[in-house]
Protein backbone atom coordinates (compact mmCIF):
# COMPACT_ATOMS: atom_id res chain seq x y z
CA UNK A 1 0.00 0.00 0.00
CA UNK A 2 0.72 3.20 -0.70
CA UNK A 3 1.08 6.68 1.53
CA UNK A 4 -2.14 7.46 -0.46
CA UNK A 5 -4.34 4.40 -0.24
CA UNK A 6 -3.12 2.90 -2.93
CA UNK A 7 -2.75 -0.86 -3.30
CA UNK A 8 -0.47 -0.59 -6.38
CA UNK A 9 2.04 1.30 -7.60
CA UNK A 10 2.81 3.45 -10.81
CA UNK A 11 5.91 1.55 -11.79
CA UNK A 12 4.46 -1.92 -10.65
CA UNK A 13 1.17 -1.74 -12.22
CA UNK A 14 0.30 1.31 -14.23
CA UNK A 15 -3.34 -0.02 -15.11
CA UNK A 16 -4.38 -1.03 -11.76
CA UNK A 17 -2.56 2.36 -10.39
CA UNK A 18 -4.36 4.28 -12.84
CA UNK A 19 -8.07 3.09 -11.70
CA UNK A 20 -7.38 3.55 -8.18
CA UNK A 21 -5.94 7.37 -8.69
CA UNK A 22 -8.94 8.37 -10.69
CA UNK A 23 -11.71 6.49 -8.98
CA UNK A 24 -10.33 6.94 -5.22
CA UNK A 25 -10.18 10.64 -5.91
CA UNK A 26 -13.40 10.68 -7.03
CA UNK A 27 -12.94 11.63 -10.79
CA UNK A 28 -14.65 8.64 -12.21
CA UNK A 29 -17.28 6.13 -11.39
CA UNK A 30 -17.33 3.27 -13.52
CA UNK A 31 -20.90 2.54 -15.27
CA UNK A 32 -22.14 -0.62 -16.41
CA UNK A 33 -21.55 -0.13 -19.83
CA UNK A 34 -18.15 -0.98 -21.45
CA UNK A 35 -16.06 2.15 -21.80
CA UNK A 36 -18.89 4.73 -20.45
CA UNK A 37 -17.64 6.53 -17.21
CA UNK A 38 -19.63 8.86 -15.14
CA UNK A 39 -17.58 12.20 -14.84
CA UNK A 40 -17.83 13.14 -11.08
CA UNK A 41 -18.02 16.65 -9.69
CA UNK A 42 -14.64 17.07 -9.69
CA UNK A 43 -13.83 15.95 -12.95
CA UNK A 44 -16.13 17.88 -14.86
CA UNK A 45 -14.98 20.84 -13.02
CA UNK A 46 -11.76 20.71 -14.52
CA UNK A 47 -13.78 20.43 -17.97
CA UNK A 48 -15.82 23.37 -17.28
CA UNK A 49 -12.89 25.09 -16.18
CA UNK A 50 -11.59 24.71 -20.46
CA UNK A 51 -14.59 24.81 -21.73
CA UNK A 52 -14.51 27.97 -20.12
CA UNK A 53 -11.74 29.74 -21.04
CA UNK A 54 -11.36 28.52 -24.20
CA UNK A 55 -14.88 29.13 -24.90
CA UNK A 56 -14.12 32.98 -23.57
CA UNK A 57 -11.17 33.05 -25.88
CA UNK A 58 -12.64 32.15 -29.19
CA UNK A 59 -15.54 34.49 -28.45
CA UNK A 60 -13.14 37.47 -28.91
CA UNK A 61 -12.08 36.40 -32.41
CA UNK A 62 -15.86 36.38 -33.27
CA UNK A 63 -16.60 32.72 -32.83
CA UNK A 64 -20.27 32.05 -32.24
CA UNK A 65 -21.98 29.53 -30.26
CA UNK A 66 -24.48 26.86 -32.05
CA UNK A 67 -25.60 23.64 -31.74
CA UNK A 68 -26.19 20.50 -33.93
CA UNK A 69 -28.28 17.15 -33.38
CA UNK A 70 -26.55 14.01 -31.93
CA UNK A 71 -28.16 11.87 -34.63
CA UNK A 72 -27.17 11.52 -38.34
CA UNK A 73 -29.05 9.95 -41.18
CA UNK A 74 -27.51 7.38 -42.93
CA UNK A 75 -27.63 9.03 -45.95
CA UNK A 76 -25.13 12.18 -44.76
CA UNK A 77 -22.83 9.69 -43.11
CA UNK A 78 -22.52 7.64 -46.61
CA UNK A 79 -21.82 11.00 -48.52
CA UNK A 80 -18.91 11.63 -45.77
CA UNK A 81 -17.61 8.29 -46.69
CA UNK A 82 -14.14 8.72 -47.24
CA UNK A 83 -14.21 11.42 -44.20
CA UNK A 84 -15.82 8.88 -41.86
CA UNK A 85 -13.71 5.70 -42.79
CA UNK A 86 -11.59 5.59 -40.24
CA UNK A 87 -14.64 5.42 -37.59
CA UNK A 88 -16.85 3.36 -39.64
CA UNK A 89 -16.17 0.07 -37.64
CA UNK A 90 -16.75 2.33 -34.44
CA UNK A 91 -20.22 4.15 -35.58
CA UNK A 92 -23.11 3.43 -33.04
CA UNK A 93 -26.42 2.67 -34.83
CA UNK A 94 -29.76 3.31 -33.77
CA UNK A 95 -32.06 0.82 -35.56
CA UNK A 96 -35.15 0.60 -33.17
CA UNK A 97 -37.81 2.38 -31.24
CA UNK A 98 -39.25 0.88 -28.81
CA UNK A 99 -40.90 -1.98 -30.31
CA UNK A 100 -40.57 -0.86 -34.12
CA UNK A 101 -38.03 -1.07 -36.79
CA UNK A 102 -36.42 2.32 -37.86
CA UNK A 103 -37.01 2.70 -41.59
CA UNK A 104 -33.58 3.87 -41.78
CA UNK A 105 -30.85 3.50 -39.42
CA UNK A 106 -30.06 6.84 -37.48
CA UNK A 107 -26.09 6.61 -36.84
CA UNK A 108 -25.15 8.30 -33.17
CA UNK A 109 -22.74 11.51 -34.27
CA UNK A 110 -19.14 10.08 -34.47
CA UNK A 111 -18.17 13.74 -35.77
CA UNK A 112 -20.12 16.22 -36.61
CA UNK A 113 -18.79 17.42 -40.25
CA UNK A 114 -21.36 14.96 -41.39
CA UNK A 115 -24.58 16.83 -39.95
CA UNK A 116 -22.54 20.27 -40.22
CA UNK A 117 -22.08 20.14 -43.93
CA UNK A 118 -25.34 20.59 -45.09
CA UNK A 119 -25.99 22.92 -43.30
CA UNK A 120 -22.96 24.90 -44.10
CA UNK A 121 -23.84 24.40 -47.66
CA UNK A 122 -26.93 26.43 -47.24
CA UNK A 123 -25.73 28.69 -45.56
CA UNK A 124 -22.85 29.89 -47.31
CA UNK A 125 -23.99 31.00 -50.84
CA UNK A 126 -20.94 33.11 -51.27
CA UNK A 127 -17.63 34.90 -49.98
CA UNK A 128 -19.47 37.16 -48.39
CA UNK A 129 -21.26 34.55 -46.09
CA UNK A 130 -17.47 33.70 -44.68
CA UNK A 131 -15.73 33.27 -42.67
CA UNK A 132 -18.40 31.62 -40.99
CA UNK A 133 -17.11 31.51 -37.43
CA UNK A 134 -18.78 28.85 -35.50
CA UNK A 135 -17.91 26.57 -32.28
CA UNK A 136 -19.99 23.77 -30.78
CA UNK A 137 -19.79 21.86 -27.37
CA UNK A 138 -20.88 18.26 -27.86
CA UNK A 139 -20.66 15.05 -26.90
CA UNK A 140 -19.74 11.97 -29.30
CA UNK A 141 -19.73 8.18 -29.61
CA UNK A 142 -17.23 6.03 -31.17
CA UNK A 143 -17.98 2.24 -30.21
CA UNK A 144 -14.45 1.49 -29.76
CA UNK A 145 -13.68 -1.93 -28.72
CA UNK A 146 -10.07 -1.30 -27.90
CA UNK A 147 -8.74 -1.15 -24.49
CA UNK A 148 -11.55 1.59 -22.80
CA UNK A 149 -9.51 4.07 -20.44
CA UNK A 150 -11.26 6.59 -18.60
CA UNK A 151 -10.27 10.14 -20.13
CA UNK A 152 -8.02 8.60 -22.26
CA UNK A 153 -10.11 6.25 -24.46
CA UNK A 154 -13.71 6.10 -24.23
CA UNK A 155 -17.06 5.49 -26.01
CA UNK A 156 -18.79 8.22 -25.23
CA UNK A 157 -16.49 11.85 -24.84
CA UNK A 158 -17.03 15.68 -24.56
CA UNK A 159 -15.75 17.29 -27.67
CA UNK A 160 -15.60 20.99 -29.02
CA UNK A 161 -15.66 21.56 -32.65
Amino acid sequence: TTGLGLSATKEGNFAQWYTEVITKSEMIEYYNVSGCYVLRPQSYRVWEFIQGFFDSEIKKLGVEPCYFPMFVSKGNLQKEEDHIEDFAPEVAWVTRSGDSELEEPIAIRPTSETIMYPAFSKWIRSHRDLPLRLNQWTNVVRWEFKNPTPFLRTREFLWQE
